[in-house]
């Protein structure tokens, strides 16, 4: 089987308890986690526990951060320092980047400053507004909401108290009045949810569009530093799952039970099939869509499926040792 990607899907259920990894703020003293509403495999309307997709990818961009750091990629200034708005930081500074992109040409010519000077903006996408543009780099990595299982999710609110010193702060007369009536004198009292469950996970990676000027249509960065940019992608997702950061992690560190699934690669020009795990039967689903490919496109799509995070692992490690991202300039030829 050729190790050329052209892209990868994951479909998984993860099982994670005790967690609070998203939440919508507060109300008064009370902590509200986040729910959303969808249609079950029954058809049917239910209201569950939800993570954004906006915190996985978060939590990828931060690991990946840290790994392009690590293996000396090539970075903006802005996205060197985890700032959020990476080229557009450069640009409002006047460095390096920004002169290169006052001498290009265009478009096509600025987008393929940013691809060569920044892996991170590369592969996670960015809008550049800065200095009066408006130049969008889609990102090559794809979350969707990682979404409760109806009935197999739960969210309960627990009763906390943080002591607070006489000295810590003046309190107004109003306020120790009302603590006083209260019996709370030097007490703060708050409530704050937990849940546990079955968490469904979709994710995509189009690795032929590691260094793709989309507006060009043609590649800004050599095969060598592709392959080293795709590596550093996909060891990122790994550790997502593997550390999942999110809120409230000093005292409520998720219990990471199980996590399974199964994992397509595509080494053609045809997409990774990928199926919601909130219809029980997706694992069988994905491997016959894989079958009508590959009967049109033979050896076009492989099917592996994980029982365990270490499966998982082990099969990501073994696609980064040896992945090469396809090149959609050599699919134009032909």
């Amino acid at each position: 089987m050729p190790n050329v990607i052209y892209s990868i899907a994951i479909s998984a259920l993860a099982t994670l308890d005790m967690h609070s990894l998203n939440n919508e703020g507060g109300e008064g003293n009370q902590i509200q986690t986040r729910m959303v509403n969808i249609i079950g495999a029954d058809g049917k309307l239910h209201n569950v526990n939800a993570i954004s997709g906006d915190m996985f990818k978060h939590i990828q961009a931060e690991h990946m951060h840290r790994l392009a750091v690590a293996t000396n990629l090539p970075l903006s200034e802005g996205a060197r320092s985890f700032n959020a708005n990476r080229v557009n930081y450069d640009i409002e500074v006047q460095n390096d980047l920004f002169k290169a992109l006052e001498k290009a040409k265009g478009d096509p010519g600025e987008l393929d400053v940013i691809l060569k000077q920044c892996a991170v903006t590369d592969l996670e996408g960015i809008l550049v507004t800065a200095g009066k543009r408006s130049l969008p780099r889609k990102s090559v990595v794809e979350f969707g909401w990682v979404v409760g299982v109806p009935n197999l999710v739960e969210t309960d609110t627990y009763f906390h108290v943080k002591y607070v010193s006489d000295s810590a702060s003046a309190r107004s007369k109003a306020d120790e009045s009302d603590e006083a009536r209260s019996g709370n004198t030097g007490q703060a009292i708050f409530h704050r949810p937990a849940s546990s469950g079955v968490y469904a996970i979709v994710l995509n990676l189009e690795a032929a569009r590691v260094g793709f000027n989309d507006i060009s249509q043609t590649y800004a960065i050599d095969e060598k530093q592709r392959e080293a940019r795709l590596k550093v992608l996909l060891e990122s997702v790994v550790y997502t799952f593997v550390e999942p950061a999110g809120a409230m992690r000093s005292t409520q560190n998720p219990h990471i039970v199980d996590f399974k699934g199964v994992l397509t690669v595509s080494h053609d020009v045809v997409p990774a099939p990928c199926i919601s795990p909130l219809k029980p039967e997706f694992e069988a689903d994905v491997k016959q869509v894989a079958e009508a490919i590959n009967s049109l496109r033979p050896n076009a799509v492989e099917v592996k499926p994980f029982a365990s995070l270490g499966e998982f692992a082990k099969l990501i490690a073994e696609l980064a040792k040896s992945a090469m991202p396809f090149s959609l300039s050599v699919a134009s030829k032909s």
